[in-house]
């Protein structure tokens, strides 16, 4: 199961302010390398609220690079891998936005939302967030560090492709209906949902 799971902190509300990005490396059914990036945005301007989120401000990234030299040290290697991403909406619309916001072109990949993925493999839990997750499953989580965030995602998404009883990230469409997610250097389709399998109802006697 060869994958890469993404996760993005930004600076402010818009989708072009990544300050943070982190990298899960996902082969043979195991995470085997995690990385986090500090990006310095364009635009240096960092909202009160996400900073108490993620801890991060304008002066940590000073002397950070901006994305693009980020990007070139990933991208060549994002080839042929599923992307991962805890609720990918968001994390797909930084990476497309921040992209075009330099003029790069997007690269060509399937993507699954695993928030999508977990309320498949354990439809009975009342929280499908991150940390919930990591909660459940026994993982480390360093909650709003985006290295931290990103091997949480890669490990969610191999503990619910076991608990859905696959063993590779191929099967996932098949075995459940979710559709994978689509970008394309032309433009993109979400990842959804599918529907989910009938629950068995008990007879009545």
């Amino acid at each position: 199961m060869h994958a890469v799971a993404i996760d993005f902190e930004t600076a402010n509300e818009t989708r072009t302010s990544a300050c943070s990005i982190g990298v899960a490396w996902i082969e043979d059914g195991r995470v085997v390398a995690t990385e986090e990036h500090l990006i310095r945005p364009r635009e240096l301007r960092f909202n009160a609220f996400n900073s108490a989120i993620h801890g991060i401000r304008a002066e940590d990234v000073a002397d950070a690079p901006e994305f693009p030299a980020v990007w070139d040290r990933i991208r060549d290697r994002f080839r042929d891998r599923l992307v991962l991403a805890h609720n990918a909406a968001f994390d797909l619309s930084v990476l497309r936005h921040t992209l075009s916001d330099y003029g790069m072109a997007w690269p060509a990949c399937s993507y699954l939302c695993t928030v999508i993925l977990a309320r498949r493999a354990w439809p009975d839990l009342t929280a499908h967030k991150l940390n919930h997750l990591a909660g459940f499953l026994g993982l480390t989580l360093d909650h709003h560090r985006a290295g931290s965030d990103a091997e949480a995602c890669g490990r969610i998404a191999l503990a619910a492709t076991r608990r859905l009883g696959l063993e590779r990230f191929d099967e996932i469409e098949g075995a459940t209906g979710i559709l994978l997610g689509q970008v394309t250097a032309d433009g993109y389709t979400p990842c959804k949902g599918g529907r989910a399998p009938a629950r068995r109802r008990a007879a009545v006697v």
